[in-house]
């Protein structure tokens, strides 16, 4: 049925969810799974900052997405315990286009998303993640209640 899952992540305890419904519905079809978090760029002069504060061995690790990156490890670490291939994808814009260019670059059978923001008038609400997903994704699109 489904070979290839991809959903989103911001840390938040709705996104955990999504993300939990969509390791457990790859376990049990035996799909993989695309972890998906996307950032805004960080102001160089931050970054400047933050560096100036490590030990010189660790500057590398200052970078506009090493939050990003540390969720996404925190995540694929979890799903790869439960035995479902996972892979993690930091994508610098908004959320709903990151989980779809990485769904049609990957050829996802299937969007996981939230229902956050999908009820009452905030559903019309324009660059809404699930519902700018369901509109333009290049797969199904499951929308899973978090809240």
């Amino acid at each position: 049925m489904f070979k290839k899952i991809v959903v989103g992540t911001d840390g938040s305890d709705t996104a955990k969810e999504a993300v939990r419904q969509a390791v457990d519905l790859a376990k049990n079809v035996g799909a993989t799974v695309n972890v998906v978090s996307a950032y805004r760029p960080v102001d160089e002069g931050r970054l400047r900052r933050e560096r100036q504060e490590v030990p010189e061995d660790l500057k590398w690790m200052v970078n506009p997405r090493e939050d990003v990156e540390a969720l996404l490890r925190e995540v694929t670490d979890e799903a790869k315990e439960s035995g479902v291939s996972i892979e993690g994808f930091a994508r610098e814009g908004e959320p709903a286009d990151a989980l779809i260019d990485v769904a049609e670059e990957e050829g996802a059978d299937l969007i996981v998303v939230g229902n956050r923001g999908m009820t009452g008038a905030s559903r019309f609400v324009l660059g809404s993640v699930p519902n700018k997903v369901s509109h333009h994704a290049p797969c199904s699109v499951m929308i899973v209640r978090t809240t």
